[in-house]
């Protein structure tokens, strides 16, 4: 790389966009507080944009995503968002499968991502010679602000591929977490959440969260209806393993239709889609969608962290941003987030904040 073509600070963003022309690409894969930030740059410059996820991380963000990705469908900009199970072919067929009833009406959708240390959720004291700032950005999965905490970074997937089975978002969350054997971390994440989503129907989606050595592993979503069951995916991202059953037993038996092997790379799919968008000039634009699975994700994590039931008009409306100045940050500057005389980081407390997440 050129050493002009190369930008350190926070107005990078401006100066490695500014080489580019409108219909170019530009990839936003920085930590999410400052989706929103470089996304309404791009915008202003007529450039497609890939945006890794989430997209949101609170309400006002939220806010502000939803209103940009408006703007972009106006200037007809292609926008893809790096939920890249939504590419994936055979999640695709299980979808339509599920839509034309071959599995009856969805009534549960149950979800897992239950590992051990993940990213950079677990953080360590902060050592000399570095600030909070700096340490907080190192260390991004660990810090509200930046990430929406390992719960946004990490549990969207899941939860976003729920949605794509159910072909709705959820209006309702109730959850519960803690943080276990915690020493002397001072993160700001709980080692496991337990979320219920409901949607308007009624219908049920549960979702599991853990982070905590020693424990069984899973990550797996699975859908249940009233003439069968599917396997939405098994073995992470990739490969799925889709497959669907007559029968909630899930046996060799029962099987009715899996997908078929091998399957093609979704990480790969997601960029061929969005280029062949691209040069075809075809209506693509995945902005809108991936906000509003960042914020019922954002929803499902509040209630978590708060103890109470949030709706999604009270994850859209909730006034609490994290980091209201993520546009004016500078190198040498303070983080949103400061911590105590201790070197502690303020942490969910659930039931004594109850209209905060910290």
């Amino acid at each position: 790389m050129p050493e002009d073509r190369k930008f350190i600070g926070f107005d990078g963003y401006k100066k490695a966009m500014d080489l580019l022309k409108p219909g170019d690409v530009v990839i936003l894969t920085t930590p999410v507080v400052f989706r929103w930030v470089h996304f309404g740059y791009a915008i202003s410059k007529g450039l497609n944009v890939f945006m890794e996820k989430p997209t949101t991380t609170d309400g006002p963000t939220s806010r502000k995503m939803l209103e940009l990705s408006a703007e972009s469908v106006k200037k007809n900009l292609k926008v893809g968002v790096g939920l890249m199970c939504r590419h994936c072919k055979s999640r695709g067929e299980m979808a339509q499968r599920i839509k034309d009833g071959q599995i009856g009406d969805l009534t549960l959708l149950r979800a897992y991502r239950i590992a051990g240390p993940t990213g950079s959720a677990s953080v360590g004291p902060k050592p000399e010679g570095i600030s909070d700032l700096h340490y907080q950005i190192k260390n991004f999965h660990g810090f509200l602000w930046l990430s929406g905490g390992g719960f946004s970074d990490f549990l969207i997937h899941n939860i976003d591929e729920c949605c794509w089975m159910k072909d709705a978002f959820p209006v309702e969350a109730k959850g519960h977490g803690g943080r276990h054997y915690r020493g002397d971390q001072i993160d700001q994440n709980f080692d496991t959440y337990n979320i219920e989503y409901t949607f308007a129907d009624g219908t049920k989606m549960f979702m599991a969260g853990r982070t905590m050595p020693g424990c069984h592993q899973e990550f797996a979503t699975f859908v249940h209806g009233t003439k069968g069951s599917a396997v939405v995916s098994q073995a992470g991202h990739h490969p799925s393993k889709a497959r669907m059953y007559k029968s909630h037993r899930m046996v060799k038996e029962d099987l009715i239709w899996e997908c078929p092997k091998p399957e093609a790379d979704p990480y790969q799919l997601e960029w061929e889609d969005l280029m062949t968008a691209i040069r075809a000039d075809k209506p693509y634009n995945e902005a809108e969608r991936g906000a509003k699975s960042s914020l019922v994700t954002a929803m499902g994590r509040m209630a978590c962290h708060t103890g109470q039931v949030v709706t999604y008009e009270d994850m859209l409306n909730c006034e609490h941003e994290f980091a209201p100045n993520a546009d004016k940050l500078t190198l040498d500057g303070p983080s949103p987030l400061m911590p105590d005389a201790n070197g502690k980081y303020p942490v969910p407390n659930p039931g004594i904040n109850a209209r905060r997440e910290y």
